[in-house]
């Protein structure tokens, strides 16, 4: 079976983006009109031509969400578990070079946490830690996993890549999805934004989803870091990696999330700003180019965006974020990995989608009926 880098490696990022930027209003036209779209039409969809059509792809991103997912907006939460991490990444509040204090969450911690989580009422929540393999390994995800997952219907993992088997080892633990973002495809920028640690391994990185294909993995997410590199190219790629693992993996399902580059202490400035309009103009493309892919937002995006975009095509959202560990109850002033933007509370964010006509949904309610039928 082909690994996704043999088809990575018959592209050109040079080419690829002048390709994009080559396309016209005739190319956009053509692809609103098809009702089935390539990866020639996600290009014209995501080029600077597509702009002046920004109002009809939000129409069809609209419909098309409706159709597939109707009026309802997933909930879910991070539970930031450590911020050890042995990597030097230029736009992480984590990385090894910040000297700032360590610590990863014991499970009297991680409970108090989560009893602050579940207040809220959310029924899903994302474990994101650093990439340290001496604290934060599969062992310690399959004691964290086994500790919560009485109080949770899905759970999801943001932590470093991890082989095959050991994906397959977490999953009977509780494991239904895996968030593994590419942060950029141009190989010479992630060379420079990833100097050292495990998480420099180009390859590796991109090959992960293809390892959490193999071990059966309900659900895997997709990204990039928007303000590394070009982003519509990094887009393209992410698209051409979604295609691929729908084909190979057919029996996953995908999500795909949308981080621009947000401040922390020392942070990088972005390489390419993405204003609102073009987040937009991204949202509507996928949508178009691939009505079953959940798209989702943080709270790295202001108020008024995140109130805009509820229509648009977003499926899921974050609300009450803290993006340090211990950030709910056990340590709130300890180190954060990034800022976040919209500040208002899950249940602010719940009544701004009930007052748009949409139902906030707490849970996975395609995981849950699949473990009701087990």
């Amino acid at each position: 079976m082909k690994s996704f880098n043999e088809v990575f490696e018959s592209y050109n990022w040079n080419d690829t983006r002048a390709s994009i930027y080559d396309k016209t209003a005739a190319d956009v036209e053509r692809a609103l009109r098809n009702t089935q779209r390539d990866l020639e039409d996600f290009k014209a969809l995501i080029s600077p031509a597509a702009l002046p059509y920004l109002e009809d792809m939000a129409q069809i991103s609209q419909r098309l969400t409706l159709d597939r997912f109707g009026r309802v907006i997933q909930m879910y939460i991070p539970l930031y578990l450590s911020n050890e991490c042995n990597n030097i990444c230029t736009y992480c509040g984590f990385s090894y070079d910040n000297k700032v204090r360590r610590r990863t969450l014991n499970p009297m911690e991680i409970m108090q946490e989560v009893a602050v989580i579940k207040g809220m009422g959310y029924d899903h929540v994302l474990l994101v830690t650093g990439e340290a393999n001496q604290s934060v390994h599969t062992d310690y995800f399959k004691k964290v996993l086994d500790l919560i997952s009485p109080h949770f219907a899905h759970i999801s993992m943001e932590v470093q890549p991890l082989d095959v088997a050991d994906y397959e080892t977490l999953i009977p633990h509780g494991l239904n999805t895996v968030l593994v973002y590419q942060e950029t495809y141009h190989q010479d920028d992630y060379r420079k934004h990833h100097p050292k640690g495990k998480k420099s391994n180009f390859l590796y990185r991109l090959e992960t989803p293809d390892r959490l294909g193999q071990a059966g993995i309900h659900k895997m997410g997709l990204g990039v870091l928007i303000g590394l590199e070009d982003w519509r190219t990094d887009s393209f790629f992410t698209a051409l990696h979604l295609s691929y693992l729908e084909k190979q993996y057919w029996q996953s399902k995908f999500s795909i999330s949308f981080p621009r580059l947000r401040p922390f202490s020392g942070g990088l400035e972005p390489k390419v700003v993405m204003n609102d309009k073009e987040l937009v103009q991204l949202i509507c493309a996928y949508r178009l180019f691939n009505s079953e892919v959940e798209l989702s937002i943080s709270t790295r995006e202001t108020v008024a965006f995140r109130n805009q975009v509820i229509k648009l095509g977003i499926t899921a959202i974050s609300a009450g974020s803290k993006t340090n560990p211990g950030g709910y109850e056990v340590e709130p002033q300890s180190l954060e990995q990034f800022e976040i933007s919209d500040e208002r509370s899950a249940q602010e964010i719940a009544d701004m989608i009930r007052k748009q006509g949409y139902e906030p949904i707490w849970k996975d309610w395609d995981m849950s009926l699949i473990q009701k039928s087990c």
